[in-house]
């Protein structure tokens, strides 16, 4: 059974930068694509990075394009978000998520097979 863990989350200043890990365990990370996601209060989970199995092929939502990059190591089976320029509309639970089969490039929930349990990320002055 997969299991993710995500940590590196806390308190920042607008404009501030943040790098959010996502360990895997129980299975090679190799099989999965990862992906990055949040959920602020009141609002629906949403897409923020894709990084694909193999060939580090990429995909954002807009609202975090040239500030946020999704990374990983599958040698050591971690997955990173760097987050930068972060602003007060970042601040949500950010959670790591693995699929197996996911068309390339999809930030669609219901591809992702395997959940962490998220870490709060807020921004605020």
């Amino acid at each position: 059974q997969l299991q993710l863990v995500e940590s590196g989350g806390g308190l920042v200043q607008p404009g501030g930068s943040l790098r959010l890990s996502c360990e895997v365990t129980g299975a090679t990370l190799d099989d999965y694509a990862i992906g990055w996601f949040r959920q602020a209060p009141g609002k629906e989970r949403e897409g923020v990075a894709y990084i694909a199995k193999i060939d580090d092929i990429t995909n954002y939502a807009d609202s975090v394009t040239g500030r946020f990059t999704i990374s990983r190591d599958n040698a050591k089976n971690m997955a990173w978000l760097q987050m930068t320029s972060l602003k007060p509309e970042d601040t949500a639970v950010y959670y790591c998520a693995a699929a197996r089969t996911a068309p390339v490039g999809t930030m669609k929930m219901k591809w992702y097979d395997y959940w962490g349990r998220g870490t709060q990320v807020t921004v605020s002055s």
